[in-house]
């Protein structure tokens, strides 16, 4: 039997803690190692337990969660970030991702969602929340979404199903495995969709594909 995916908690507030654990702990992929309550004590239980997930309040007291993900980078430690956070803002969740960090939450996601995260993460996926997903579509305004619509009619039947796989984490080996094809061919599929979607620079594809997540897999079939 495989053994539960070890999980570390940080936050500050002593009942969102309890539910996490609870609602990671319903899933027995999944244990709870350690609970802390601030970063200092966070980055010392993640140098000393290795966990392999480590779940992460942005707003600790102390050192807060981008700077224990930073260290978590600097230090080399085998631990994958994921945050959750009251903050719907654009600008701070790409912060979140530069410091390497590999999902983001907002605190009051469903449950389902929460475990979706844990699941990808834990084999090396990227992980953005429908909700925060919406706000960033919703902050481009209408005018963007029209676009953006606009954009997708001009990709193939199999670049949208690139497009979604994309969305989803996975790497073009995956991909082509999933779809039947080479990954030289999904590469070729990645390489005309930044093309048409006018996206320049070597994760800009990537970078679309999770930043509209929720959208792509409503608009794409």
């Amino acid at each position: 039997m495989t053994e539960p995916v070890k999980v570390l908690l940080a936050d500050d507030h002593p009942v969102v803690r309890r539910g996490l654990k609870s609602a990671i702990e319903d899933d027995e992929a999944f244990i709870v190692i350690a609970e802390v309550s601030n970063g200092e004590d966070a980055l010392r239980q993640i140098s000393d337990l290795r966990p392999q997930l480590a779940i992460l309040d942005i707003d600790m007291p102390g050192m807060n969660g981008l700077s224990v993900a930073r260290e978590i980078q600097n230090r080399k430690l085998n631990t994958s970030v994921i945050f959750m956070t009251f903050h719907a803002d654009e600008d701070l969740m790409r912060a979140a991702m530069e410091v390497g960090g590999k999902g983001y939450l907002l605190k009051g996601s469903e449950t389902d969602e929460l475990t979706s995260a844990l699941h990808a993460v834990a084999i090396g996926r990227t992980y953005i929340g429908s909700t925060m997903a919406a706000i960033l579509l919703g902050n481009k305004g209408a005018s963007a979404g029209n676009q953006l619509s606009s954009d997708l009619k001009t990709l193939t039947g199999t670049e949208k199903r690139v497009l979604r796989l994309i969305a989803d984490g996975k790497s073009s080996k995956e991909i082509g495995d999933e779809l039947s094809i080479h990954y030289r061919t999904v590469e070729n599929h990645r390489t005309n969709m930044c093309r048409k979607l006018s996206l320049e620079g070597a994760n800009a594809l990537s970078r679309f594909a999770l930043q509209y997540r929720t959208v792509l897999h409503e608009r794409l079939h």
